[in-house]
């Protein structure tokens, strides 16, 4: 009897990642995500200035078989903005979030995986604060990270570590039903909220993690970790319609 097979769409919102994204790319295709599982790699570059597009679509030419989407925005509009053009060319039963950089290791795939495919859960994250092992290379990242967590928790009713961990997972159809008003980084706490609203509880298994610095490319600033707490807010007391 052959196994079913089902499909991971892998969305990669790209913004002057020259750097890292080749090698995210071939880290991405080359994950081992365990029997009977296809992939799709969808890679979204959101304007970028650098020469991102031309290194995808090198990496495109040098790999006619891998299964890429590509899709390019002609302005700057934010990760957010890049998370939801790649929802809308998802085909697979399964949708993650892959940052363009190196920071977490595309081989976790395979541990949050088997947690959809049991159909207990529809949402799966990937926490680094699970992982005892992993490095953080700010305390202010790290309190930041915990103290959206303990937010979470107590506004929505969840039991998670590491709610602005990139490895967000869902069944695709789930994910596709939420109507999403998000931007830029502002993704990550407005599908936490609006997966909980609709009484989904969020599975969290422990994944690895290479933080950069700023000097590296990370982005992330005190503006969108405020901007966060204002999203956990919003969608908990005024914004109720999440469908």
């Amino acid at each position: 009897m052959n196994q079913t097979c089902h499909t991971l769409s892998i969305i990669i919102p790209a913004y002057n990642e020259e750097k890292t994204i080749a090698e995210l790319l071939q880290r991405v295709l080359d994950a081992d995500l365990g029997e009977g599982i296809d992939r799709e790699l969808i890679v979204v570059n959101d304007c970028s200035t650098d020469s991102t597009g031309r290194i995808v679509q090198s990496f495109i030419a040098a790999h006619p078989q891998a299964p890429i989407t590509y899709l390019v925005h002609d302005r700057n509009q934010g990760k957010g903005m890049a998370v939801r053009t790649g929802i809308q060319a998802v085909t697979g039963n399964y949708v993650v979030m892959q940052d363009a950089d190196l920071e977490l290791d595309p081989n976790d795939f395979a541990r949050m995986l088997p947690h959809l495919l049991s159909g207990q859960y529809r949402v799966v994250y990937g926490s680094r604060f699970l992982a005892e092992e992993n490095s953080h290379t700010y305390f202010s990242y790290q309190l930041g990270g915990k103290f959206l967590s303990v937010m979470t928790n107590l506004l929505y009713d969840q039991r998670i570590t590491d709610e602005p961990t990139c490895y967000k997972m869902f069944d695709a159809g789930l994910l596709k039903s939420i109507p999403l008003d998000c931007k830029g980084f502002e993704f990550c706490p407005e599908v936490t909220a609006k997966v909980s609203r609709l009484g989904y509880k969020i599975k969290e298994v422990p994944i690895r993690y290479y933080p950069r610095s700023i000097e590296e490319g990370k982005k992330l600033r005190l503006r969108d970790g405020l901007k966060a707490i204002g999203t956990l807010l919003k969608y908990r007391f005024w914004k109720k319609n999440v469908q």
